[in-house]
Order: C-alpha cells, then sequence, then structure tokens
C-alpha cells in the first residue's frame, strides 16, 4: 500500500500543514501552536493541571513543559486547591487572556477559510467520518502489527 492510499498519511499531512501555519502566525506574537491550543483549553474558571494533558491529547511530561512554558511568560498561574492541597488549578492571567482570545481569532479565520472553500455537505461527511475514526481509536481494538 502506497503512503498516498493510507489514511493516517492524509491526517498527517494535514496536521503538518495546519501546525506549519499555526506556528507561523502564533510566532508573531512570540508564541506557537501548543501554547495558543493549551490557553483555549484552560476553562474561564480555571482547569485543573491533571485534566489539561488528557484534554489536549498530551502526555503528562510534554503537559508539565509546555504548562513550564506558559507560566514563565506570564500567561496562566498555579493555584493549590484549598480543600485538596494535592490538586493544582491552572488560570489564565490577564496576558494570557489577551493571547488566548489572538489564538482563538486564527482558529475562528482559519475555520471560516475553510468553511468558505469546502461545500457543507463535503464538511458534515468528513466530521462524521472522523468522528467514526475516532470512536475506533477509542476502543483500542486496533491490530498490533
Amino acid at each position: 500500500m502506497k503512503p498516498e492510499e493510507t489514511i493516517d498519511f492524509h491526517l498527517r499531512w494535514a496536521w503538518a500543514k495546519m501546525q506549519k501555519n499555526y506556528n507561523t502566525q502564533a510566532s508573531s506574537v512570540g508564541g506557537t501552536m501548543a501554547m495558543g491550543y493549551a490557553l483555549l483549553s484552560i476553562d474561564k474558571d480555571g482547569t485543573p493541571a491533571t485534566g489539561l494533558g488528557p484534554k489536549m491529547g498530551m502526555e503528562p511530561t510534554s503537559m508539565t513543559r509546555l504548562l513550564k512554558t506558559l507560566e514563565s511568560e506570564g500567561l496562566i498561574e498555579r493555584v493549590p486547591d484549598l480543600k485538596d492541597g494535592r490538586k493544582v488549578w491552572v488560570h489564565l492571567t490577564k496576558k494570557g487572556k489577551e493571547y488566548r482570545e489572538i489564538s482563538r481569532g486564527i482558529v475562528i479565520r482559519f475555520n471560516e477559510h475553510v468553511q468558505g472553500k469546502i461545500d457543507p455537505e463535503k464538511l458534515a461527511i468528513f466530521f462524521e467520518v472522523i468522528q467514526e475514526i475516532n470512536k475506533e481509536l477509542d476502543k483500542n481494538e486496533l491490530p498490533n502489527t
């Protein structure tokens, strides 16, 4: 089977192009796509630090490094939970909220652009197919190689 005949080839190919585009735009304000994605994933009232990794599909070690970067850039603050000392909440700072809006604008513009170029029926089919792929991946029943 040729690479271009596989599902994963097209997913990786599209994701790499999106990542490059987002990183180019994010670098103009000193950020990265991962930073923007994290800022967009933090709830208005804060998010438990342990909840961000699964929410973003990141491993704990990568998430820890990203949180350290966001904190050193003054975009987030970590606040211990008053009731459970083991839990730490991540909150956006004022600067983090500003960067979150920039990230949000970039994502909205990308989506509006794509939605304006692709037939809505085709997009609906794309979403249906990608959701089915995700369901299959969630089952962890794929054969080992």
